[in-house]
């Protein structure tokens, strides 16, 4: 049974929250703020975390920030602000889905059952994948460059392991922002594009192995 975190200050929210969580099979813990989030999160793992923006004591940016230190949990944030910059900082910060209030709880479910799905380590026949002195482990979410284990953040990770997974394949931005942030996005597309400038400069030596295709996006030549 996968476990979801309810965190925020409303409890009739997380009330809806929990009773459609519990109907669709899931065990459910609730948080009133984003201190006592982290503090759960520390001492229980949780498969998904259902995370509001604005609360007392600890926003739920700042609550990410902290358990993303310890621990790789994805994350859904609620808000009652649409601002682009609002989301635009959330998933620069790694979170897998932000859904604007008021929510339908159908929906938000649904989005949960993607943001899992696509967190699990996809069965492979050969694990470990090498280009050149560039080693990418999926199951192990493991990268090294030359022998030596980089660290990335969840969505370079993502990132890097969607190009891997589609490699020669031309993606253009509008499929990547669709298939990894799992949101429809409207404005500009900085995002994509400070990931890869990102991932690239991690990659070091084989940074070349991400192409740009102008006009279009970008793919991973292997």
């Amino acid at each position: 049974m996968a476990s979801i975190l309810i965190v925020d200050d409303e409890q009739k929210i997380r009330e809806v929250i929990r009773e459609y969580a519990e109907f669709n099979g899931f065990e459910v813990s609730e948080a009133e703020d984003g201190m006592e989030a982290v503090t759960m999160c520390r001492d229980q793992d949780y498969d998904i975390i259902i995370m509001d923006v604005m609360m007392p004591r600890l926003d739920g940016f700042s609550a990410v920030k902290e358990i993303r230190k310890e621990k790789e949990i994805p994350v859904i944030m609620l808000s009652a602000r649409s601002e682009e910059y609002d989301k635009l900082f959330g998933f620069e910060l790694g979170i897998d889905d932000y859904m604007v209030k008021p929510f339908s709880p159908k929906e938000l479910m649904a989005r949960v059952n993607v943001v899992l799905t696509r967190r699990a380590p996809a069965e492979k026949e050969t694990e470990t994948m090498e280009f050149d002195g560039l080693t990418i482990n999926i199951p192990a979410r493991e990268v090294l460059v030359d022998g030596k284990a980089i660290e990335l953040t969840p969505k370079e990770y993502e990132l890097l392991f969607y190009l891997v997974e589609n490699k020669n394949i031309a993606l253009s931005r509008d499929k990547l922002l669709q298939d990894i942030w799992g949101y429809d996005y409207f404005g500009d597309d900085r995002t994509i594009d400070t990931h890869i400038k990102n991932l690239r400069n991690n990659l070091g030596n084989y940074r070349d192995k991400i192409i740009t295709l102008r006009g279009i996006g970008y793919k991973f030549e292997a």
